[in-house]
């Protein structure tokens, strides 16, 4: 009896000590902005993005459906998804990639600012990217937010002259993710 007790606080030890503790969501918030002064605004909204955060390494990676942009101007999201993005071809936005010097111990209710190292791919183009984040805990969830510029043109996505001066040469990308376990 006492063997088999002792058989069984080790199992679960051994399992408790290599799982990995990892936070997700499909309800993450990525918004878009490269209007221009004067224009229309040009601006967009995705409420559908899974993220997901091993809290032992700080990996963490996020999708986004391209086709989930939602504009104020259907015509502007028509465009955006047929002749900019060509989300057909290129369905979905990837980020892979590694907050640096993460400790999930530290986490806390006040926000810590870490650097996301890794990868982003867009328009089937994928290049280097960093960026810094804020994580905090609210409740049970781990709140991770994050703004950055990306240009277009690093991503092969081509703004025909006839309306490129309607749309900004950088474009304001705001990442929000109540991540839970």
């Amino acid at each position: 009896m006492k063997l088999t007790f002792f058989m069984a606080i080790c199992l679960l030890a051994s399992t408790i000590g290599s799982a990995q503790h990892k936070y997700g969501s499909k309800t993450g918030t990525i918004n878009f902005e490269a209007s221009v002064p004067s224009f229309e605004e040009v601006k967009a909204v995705n409420e559908n993005v899974s993220a997901i955060l091993n809290t032992d390494n700080g990996e963490f990676a996020s999708l986004a459906l391209v086709k989930g942009f939602r504009f104020k101007v259907a015509l502007m999201e028509e465009h955006f998804n047929e002749n900019y993005i060509e989300s057909s071809q290129f369905p979905k936005a990837i980020f892979k990639g590694k907050l640096q010097d993460f400790d999930f111990s530290e986490v806390s209710e006040n926000a810590s600012e870490y650097i996301l190292k890794g990868t982003i791919t867009i328009h089937g183009v994928t290049e280097p990217f960093e960026t810094s984040v804020q994580i905090k805990k609210v409740n049970d969830a781990i709140e991770l937010q994050t703004a950055f510029e990306l240009k277009p043109e690093t991503f092969n996505i081509k703004i025909p002259k006839i309306v490129s001066n309607k749309i900004a040469n950088e474009v304001f990308v705001k990442a929000i993710y109540s991540l839970s376990n």
